[in-house]
């Protein structure tokens, strides 16, 4: 059983800190610690204003959240990394070679969706990313149910 997941983006202010949300309310009751991080993170900033209000808007209530970079440290403590876009991959490889066969595509079970960052798209992109990693979590936390 997974203990540790990792949700991982660029900036790990946009969709990242969305999916953490997102994904601890579908987890509620069980003991994975999920977090987040980036690629190339926009260290110590908080979520974008924009994911905020989306997530308050449909009812959730936002994590804490601060930027942090991706490092070898954590991805060796993530039991699960989960990414938003394929070339995400190749970017936490290059950190971690070791990393293979524990990093997947958030949108895995849509059929390896990517899902685009919002970042300065205005609302409807942050609407519809919503929407997507909504989807992805919950059939993440599906297959954790099982």
């Amino acid at each position: 059983m997974f203990k540790r997941i990792l949700i991982v983006c660029i900036g790990n202010i946009c969709r990242s800190p969305t999916a953490v949300t997102l994904f601890r309310e579908a987890m509620a009751g069980t003991e994975i610690k999920i977090d987040s991080a980036g690629l190339a993170a926009v260290k110590d900033h908080p979520m974008e204003a924009l994911a905020k209000v989306v997530l308050e808007e449909h009812g959730h209530t936002p994590i804490d959240h601060f930027g942090r970079q991706l490092t070898k440290e954590i991805v060796a403590e993530s039991d699960l990394i989960l990414v938003m876009e394929k070339h995400h991959l190749d970017g936490v490889f290059s950190i971690s070679p070791e990393a293979r066969g524990k990093v997947f595509l958030l949108g895995k079970w849509q059929n390896d969706r990517e899902i685009a960052d919002p970042y300065r798209q205005g609302k409807p992109a942050f609407v519809h990313t919503y929407a997507l990693i909504n989807e992805a979590s919950h059939a993440w936390a599906l297959r954790f149910a099982r």
